[in-house]
């Protein structure tokens, strides 16, 4: 593993914009070399200019991740310019707001195929040049919702529960070999990023994610941390994260019927959503106009700038943070369920 301090020749999927745009950012700042993958090239030239101002070095790779040759030609590439990968970043992922029954057999797809199959081709050009010099890290983020489904969002959660799976099992298999390359995942709170502006909605009201909401900041540093100490299976990001996932293992059948309540109101904002914003499911929302939508959302008056949980959980693990949550949630469930009866 690269020291912090030394030039990390990174790979960040994702990054025009959101979390990838601020992990790609928060390397810049390391002075780091930093490839982008994207399909949005005006995002992608606007990350390539912070990395570059923050003092790094970026090379661009507009690239579909849905697309298995071409993620591996960007491998190829950030080889054949920067001579070697330490850490490699999968981000990049789509979405559908919408009921499972008013979603299409290929909308579903899409979202399957690059937030789910994305992670696996970028792990597998990854791993085809980390493995035989037995060095480097692969960090996927995640989310809550890689364990806990949620309603109006049914392909999203099912492809990252998929990346869960495969992140185990590829995990297990690094193990066996005693290698020195590593994986782990970063499992994220909602945040504020332009997916809400520009994911493919079919909901009355413009979509939100569920408060608490923190800034792609947050996570960027999660993420950096997650890559220089990638001995660990996962991370937690933000205390909902981690009341999420306990109350689920503890009473999975009472969140179900608590989102099943709240769960439409809660993802959606008091005005209608806009009839002509963009859908980034098919084609890059940056489009042809130039537009590039950066790193944060529309929520930024409403986005936590830190979290004391993430900090907490580098130094006394997952388990130890979640358990002081974990009677506090699942009474606050259990209460808020029997005032909805």
């Amino acid at each position: 593993m690269s020291s912090p301090t030394h030039r990390q020749i990174v790979v960040v999927t994702g990054a025009s914009a959101g979390i990838g745009r601020a992990v790609a950012r928060a390397y810049g700042h390391r002075r780091a070399k930093v490839a982008l993958i994207a399909r949005g090239e005006a995002g992608l030239a606007a990350a390539a200019c912070e990395v570059e101002d923050a003092g790094g070095e970026a090379l661009v790779l507009p690239t579909d991740v849905a697309d298995p040759e071409a993620v591996e030609a960007a491998a190829a590439a950030t080889v054949e310019r920067f001579g070697r990968i330490d850490v490699w970043v999968n981000v990049a992922f789509t979405s559908v707001f919408a009921p499972f029954t008013e979603i299409s057999p290929a909308e579903y797809r899409r979202v399957t195929e690059v937030n789910y199959l994305g992670f696996v081709y970028g792990t597998m050009s990854a791993l085809k040049r980390m493995l035989p010099a037995d060095h480097g890290t692969i960090v996927h983020v995640g989310s809550a919702l890689a364990y806990r489904g949620i309603p109006l969002q049914s392909a999203y959660c099912g492809s990252k529960h998929a990346i869960q799976g495969f992140h185990e099992s590829v995990r297990c298999e690094l193990l066996h070999r005693h290698s020195n390359v590593h994986v782990t995942m970063v499992q994220m709170p909602a945040v504020n990023t332009p997916q809400f502006s520009w994911v493919l909605s079919r909901l009355p009201r413009h979509a939100q994610p569920v408060p608490p909401i923190y800034q792609p900041e947050v996570a960027a540093r999660a993420v950096l941390h997650a890559a220089d100490h990638p001995k660990r299976r996962e991370y937690w990001v933000g205390a909902s994260t981690a009341a999420t996932l306990v109350g689920n293992a503890l009473a999975p059948g009472l969140l179900d019927r608590y989102l099943a309540r709240t769960g439409f109101d809660s993802q959606q904002t008091s005005r209608p959503r806009d009839p002509d914003q963009p859908a980034n499911l098919w084609e890059p929302a940056d489009g042809p106009d130039g537009s590039d939508f950066g790193a944060h959302g529309v929520f930024d008056r409403r986005a936590k700038n830190s979290s004391a949980q993430t900090v907490l959980s580098r130094h006394h693990g997952v388990a130890g943070v979640a358990a002081a949550v974990a009677s506090l949630t699942v009474a606050v469930l259990a209460k808020r369920s029997r005032a909805l009866r």
